[in-house]
Parts: structure tokens; C-alpha cells; sequence
């Protein structure tokens, strides 16, 4: 079997069996089959897509192509949470402590930033002396200790996606529906928990652009967890704007803190207690999602969900002073306004531009090898559906140079639009999916 002959069969629109399909994960995740040849594999999948069949054996493929964790010394019901993606999107740093606070079990394992989208673990490790890396063992055991622990991914879990992942984000093969689900149901499986939450993202700022899209991948995952026996719930939500007011690494940290203090924006903080009703729903702590959502508003009204976020944080070697007093952070040295170019309403707000601005300021990769700056990032004066007046502003970048910021100015200024009437508010959670046909 030769790897141009599996690329030229998927090139012309061609169905892979399983057994093409083994030779390019095993061959990929030992070195055998180089990066160029992947990608134009990934390239090909891109434009011809897969079948439900190829989509589920490629997920299988993956998710055995190094270890899997086995999580039975973790006491209860383990839930994981996935995210597909997004700007300002650090929901997983606010659902999993409330979750946690009311006795769900969350052993995540994170990914890093992909494209203009922000990564979990490079958020966490703005946190001084937060460790994402640590053996199983002492994983498990913060788990127990604290109800949640959050790391990276293991060196040897599902290498094949961890290979194919930073080769993705470099070749514009990002926004594909197979070989998203397969990416992150493949981590989902290896990692053992015994139920999974996605949410999905739809709009300028998401992979999956529109909403029929969106729909088609949640699917596409709740079907593959349903074959392998993990109760699977998708949530469909918008992401036409940022999440929240705050898009960079430190920056997030300091609004999930804000959030689970009980003064985040509202938008963001409804989307995170409908994420940890359903964790806690799913983690059996509830007996109906609406018992479930009044669990999860309360652990964050008693101050609970924000002293678990501290709790985990000091398990895994951080600071937690920087969580109790965020003025400790250090944010990029050169702090820069924008104001509004016009008076008007501001009718939209391109999460995708405002995800490349961040990135232009330094806090996203622009290849695999990119060091991000932690403290760059963009704080949000306005949002869409408030008003400014010319030359008011509406938003601080913090970035390394005066060059970068004003570079990142001009990507945040293409996002914005500015009118004479206010827009009407846009649902934020769009659809649940919690079945899918065979």
C-alpha cells in the first residue's frame, strides 16, 4: 500500500476502507508518512469530505493511536467538556469549576490556541507556576481531591491528532467537518470520561460559519459517542461576536474570575451556567436540567464555583493571588485605544477580525512553532448593541510594540460596524442535540 496512491484515491472523491485508513494514522503517528503527504491528504478530505463511515474508522484510528486512560480511580461521574472554538472563548475556565462545585468530576485534558481561536492550556499558563503537564497519577489524585483538574495533552494520547492538529493550522485545512470530529471525539474517547459535552460553534468567529453546518458536525459527534457507548449532549451557540468582553490569554483569566465572582457580562456568564447545568445533568447531580441550571447559578451566587477555580489552580502549582487579585497580572507593555471612527450603534462585531487583531498583537500562532504573548490581548469598551459617539472609545489593545498595536487596531476596525439603529439582541444558545440517526 502506498500513501500517494490513498491521496489520489480521496482526491478524486474516492471512499477509504478502513484498512487505507490504518496504514496513513499508524504509518503518520510513527514518522513513516512525512507532513507533506498529510497535508495533502488533509487537503483532499477538505474538498472531498468523508463519509459517515470514513469519519467514525478515522476517529477510531486516532483515538487508538497511543494510550487511552482508563479514569476508574477517579471516584463518580467523570463529564467532559469540549469547545470547538472561538474568540474570547474561555468557558471551560468558568462551566468546569462550577460544575465541580456541585460534584461533577472533570478531568480535562486541553488543547492549545488553533488559528485566530484561543487555546485552554496557553490561557492557564498565564497563571504564574500553573503546571499543564504532570504525571497521571497526580492527575487523578487533584481530580479526587478537587473535582477537576485541567492539563494539556498527554505526550502519547492520540498522537496522530496531535500531529495532524498543528499540521491543520498551517495548511487551511482547519474548517473541515470530518476532521474536526474525528479530532476531537478521537481526544474525547482516549480520555475516558464517562460522558461528553460539546459546545459548538457557529458564526464569523467559528470554524463552522453558518448554522446547518454547525449542526451537521454537533451531529456528526453525538452519533460517534453514541456508538461507542458515552452519553453525548451538542449544544449549538453563536459566536458572530466575541464571547464576552476580554479576547488574549491573561485577559480571559481575569473575566473568568470576574464571571465566577458573579460580575461577568451577561451574555457570557448565561452561556456558562447552561454549559455547567448540563455537565452537572449529565454527571448525574441533578435530576432534571432545570434542578441542574439552579444548582449552577447557585454555586457561583455562594462564591463556591470562583474558590474551586482557586482550589484547582494551587493543586496544579499557581498562583492563586493572581485569581483573588487580577491587577496582579501582566498584560503586554504597550497599552493602545481605539475609538469609535463615527457616532452610531454598533451593529456587528466580526468575532473572526476581532480573533486576527488579537493575533496581530500577539496572543495567537501563526504557525506551529509561534510563541504567543500571554499579557497581549484586546479588552472590549463596547460590544455589539451599544452606542458611542465618535472618537470615544470602544476598546484598549495591549500588545509588544506600537507597530503591532496599530496593527492590530486596523484588523479590529474592519470588524466593525457602526449605524444609526440599534441591532435587536441574537439568541446565544442556538439548538440541543442529544440524538442522532445511525
Amino acid at each position: 500500500m502506498r500513501m500517494v496512491d490513498i491521496i489520489r484515491k480521496k482526491r478524486e472523491g474516492g471512499e477509504l476502507t478502513d484498512r487505507e485508513l490504518a496504514f496513513f494514522v499508524q504509518g503518520f503517528s510513527r514518522g513513516e508518512i512525512p507532513d507533506y503527504q498529510a497535508s495533502a491528504l488533509m487537503m483532499a478530505v477538505f474538498f472531498q469530505g468523508m463519509t459517515r463511515r470514513e469519519t467514525a474508522a478515522l476517529t477510531m484510528e486516532m483515538a487508538h493511536s497511543g494510550d487511552t486512560v482508563d479514569l476508574s480511580q477517579i471516584s463518580g461521574v467523570k463529564v467532559d467538556k469540549h469547545s470547538t472554538g472561538g474568540v474570547g472563548d474561555k468557558t471551560s475556565l468558568i462551566c468546569g469549576p462550577i460544575a465541580a462545585a456541585c460534584g461533577v468530576k472533570l478531568a480535562k485534558m486541553s488543547g492549545r490556541g488553533l488559528g485566530h481561536t484561543g487555546g485552554t492550556v496557553d490561557k492557564l499558563e498565564s497563571i504564574p507556576g500553573f503546571q499543564t503537564e504532570l504525571p497521571r497519577e497526580e492527575f487523578f489524585s487533584i481530580v479526587n481531591r478537587t473535582g477537576m483538574a485541567l492539563i494539556g495533552q498527554s505526550g502519547n494520547l492520540c498522537p496522530a491528532d496531535k500531529k495532524l492538529y498543528a499540521l491543520r493550522d498551517v495548511t487551511g485545512t482547519v474548517e473541515s467537518l470530518p476532521l474536526i470530529a474525528s479530532s476531537i471525539m478521537s481526544k474525547k474517547i482516549a480520555a475516558g470520561a464517562d460522558a461528553i459535552l460539546l459546545d459548538v460553534k457557529t458564526g464569523s468567529g467559528a470554524f463552522m460559519k453558518s448554522r446547518e453546518d454547525a449542526r451537521a458536525l454537533a451531529e456528526e459527534m453525538v452519533r460517534i459517542g453514541q456508538g461507542v457507548g458515552k452519553k453525548t449532549v451538542a449544544l449549538i451557540t453563536d459566536m458572530d461576536l466575541p464571547l464576552g468582553r476580554k479576547i488574549g490569554n491573561a485577559l480571559e483569566v481575569i473575566e473568568a474570575c470576574e464571571v465566577l465572582r458573579g460580575k461577568g457580562e451577561k451574555r457570557i456568564t448565561e452561556l456558562c451556567l447552561e454549559l455547567a447545568a448540563n455537565m452537572i445533568y449529565l454527571g448525574k447531580q441533578a435530576e432534571t436540567p432545570e434542578t441542574a441550571r439552579e444548582k449552577a447559578t447557585q454555586a457561583v451566587a455562594s462564591g463556591r464555583a470562583f474558590e474551586k477555580l482557586c482550589e484547582m489552580a494551587e493543586a496544579q502549582g499557581g498562583d492563586s493571588s493572581f485569581l483573588r487579585e487580577t491587577e496582579k497580572f501582566r498584560l503586554s507593555p504597550v497599552k493602545w485605544e481605539v475609538k469609535a471612527p463615527k457616532t452610531g450603534w454598533i451593529t456587528a462585531l466580526n468575532a473572526e477580525e476581532c480573533g486576527l487583531a488579537a493575533m496581530e498583537l500577539g496572543a495567537g500562532r501563526e504557525t506551529k512553532e509561534s510563541e504567543i504573548d500571554l499579557g497581549a490581548g484586546i479588552s472590549l469598551l463596547k460590544t455589539k448593541g451599544d452606542f458611542a459617539e465618535a472618537g470615544e472609545p470602544i476598546a484598549l489593545l495591549y500588545g509588544g510594540s506600537a507597530e503591532k498595536c496599530r496593527r492590530g487596531e486596523e484588523r479590529f476596525l474592519a470588524a466593525l460596524e457602526l449605524h444609526g439603529e440599534q441591532p435587536e439582541a441574537a439568541p446565544l444558545i442556538l439548538e440541543r442535540i442529544e440524538k442522532a440517526d445511525p
